[in-house]
């Protein structure tokens, strides 16, 4: 188990705002040199229209933690996403935004890695979340409030921002005295 907060994150700018990488897999890689299994970030959109990074060897899950944006994927139809939305897509598609926000990644390289994200809102009662059965690492990001999560009999008290990396497949037990929005990523490998 590994308890991170803010301040044990990279920060780096793009040009339209900031990305936080919150894990990266293996944990030397490094995103410019595109040679990562998976990601898991949070970017700030400041400006109203931007076109994406291509990322053909990526499968990307992306979706608003506050704001709306608007994603085109290669001329297509316009994708909405409210906050909390998920959208799955190919990171080689041509891929242009609108709207600012507060996003959060998850990306997955094609053919070596795979897995899902999800959206989790916990309340006061006890919440028991099961990852999926091929599942070999697991990260709870706390977008918003407090909780106590509970994984193979320790206990990790997660506020705003602060995460908790999980290697093996465990389940985690969510309680607290406030509900709390949480992102939840799971991660495996297909060799």
């Amino acid at each position: 188990m590994l308890h991170r907060k803010p301040s044990d994150y990279t920060v780096s700018r793009w040009a339209g705002g900031t990305t936080t990488q919150m894990a990266i897999s293996p944990p030397e890689a490094v995103y410019a040199d595109r040679s990562f299994l998976w990601r898991i970030s949070s970017a700030t959109v400041d400006v109203k229209e931007s076109t994406f990074t291509s990322l053909p060897d990526y499968e990307r899950w992306i979706c608003p933690l506050q704001g709306e944006m608007c994603l085109r994927h290669g001329g297509g139809a316009e994708v909405r996403l409210a906050p909390f939305a998920l959208h799955v897509f190919h990171g080689g598609d041509e891929t242009t935004s609108r709207g600012c926000c507060t996003d959060f990644n998850l990306m997955l390289r094609r053919d070596l890695a795979d897995g899902k994200a999800e959206h989790l809102e916990t309340g006061t009662d006890l919440l028991v979340w099961t990852p999926d059965e091929r599942a070999r690492e697991i990260l709870v990001y706390c977008v918003s409030g407090r909780c106590t999560a509970e994984a193979s009999g320790g206990f990790y008290e997660l506020g705003e921002r602060e995460s908790l990396l999980i290697r093996g497949n465990r389940s985690v037990g969510f309680s607290g005295a406030e509900p709390a929005h949480l992102m939840i990523c799971q991660m495996w490998t297909l060799c």
